[in-house]
């Protein structure tokens, strides 16, 4: 004889219900979404020989080498702040960016063996592959902030505006990745298309140097939904020395708005078939 309280749980199936409360598993699977983000962190840096260090090896060997070429080179103007800052400030962009695409358009592959077992949303496997570049970006804000300190250049107040663009640069890597993710998945070929993308977005995006002194080319940069968010860290790390530009600050948050929404809607399109195709 079943007792009442027996009576009161009932396990209800009803068709369409993960559809509809998705947003709402997205937040109950909250520290699934922690729990993945920190296991990828100490992945990241207690499997590595040089651990923390290869964050700084990375930007400063980059930096060291947009230096020599855009400013001893082809003597690129500096606007009367020192070319390492003006690079570095750019390469911090870059990094958390770089980070934070290969990061998410891999997620869904290398989690393979917890997709095909069991459900959450799929969602919080991209979103927790942003936590790597996060850190890395904290680590190499330090190295600027020693840089900047070395050339006596104090932060100033535009610093409170950084989290703003550090969040359209993690945007940007996030709306592209989840497009990115979604086709490897089906066609493993793309992860290939990400390091190509990488190592020509490098040169296309304004990293080595400044955008304000080619005033005719500026509009075709701002095809480039990365050249706003570089201005605008320069903006915030230099202290207001990199003329600020609304024009190229809408654009990007336009086309970045864009990213996100299409690689929501196509990833969310293409969940159900991960686990099977997986």
């Amino acid at each position: 004889m079943s007792s009442p309280a027996d009576e009161s749980c009932q396990l209800v199936i009803e068709a369409g219900r993960t559809e509809r409360h998705y947003w709402r598993d997205l937040w109950r699977y909250r520290e699934l979404l922690g729990f993945l983000a920190w296991r990828d962190i100490k992945v990241r840096y207690k499997q590595a020989v040089l651990g923390v260090a290869w964050a700084f090896v990375q930007p400063a060997i980059t930096t060291g080498i947009f230096v020599f070429v855009f400013g001893n080179l082809a003597k690129m103007p500096d606007g009367g702040v020192p070319y390492t800052l003006l690079v570095l400030s750019g390469v911090l962009a870059w990094q958390l960016f770089a980070g934070a695409l290969a990061g998410a358009s891999g997620s869904l592959v290398a989690n393979a063996n917890l997709i095909s077992k069991v459900y959450f949303p799929r969602l919080i496997v991209a979103l927790s592959s942003l936590a790597v570049a996060l850190v890395d970006f904290l680590v190499v804000l330090l190295l600027f902030v020693a840089v900047a300190l070395w050339f006596g250049r104090l932060p100033t107040w535009h610093w409170v505006a950084l989290p703003f663009y550090v969040l359209l640069a993690l945007s940007a890597a996030f709306g592209l990745g989840l497009w990115l993710t979604a086709l490897t998945v089906r066609y493993r070929d793309f992860r290939f298309i990400v390091p190509f993308l990488l190592q020509i977005g490098v040169f296309v995006t304004p990293v080595g140097f400044r955008t304000d002194y080619y005033p005719n080319w500026h509009a075709l940069m701002s095809l480039n939904p990365l050249t706003g968010v570089v201005d605008g860290f320069r903006w915030c790390l230099l202290g207001g020395s990199q003329l600020f530009s609304w024009t190229s600050l809408a654009m990007s948050v336009a086309l970045i708005a864009m990213l996100v929404g299409t690689g929501l809607w196509y990833f969310r399109r293409t969940e159900k078939q991960f686990a099977d195709i997986i």
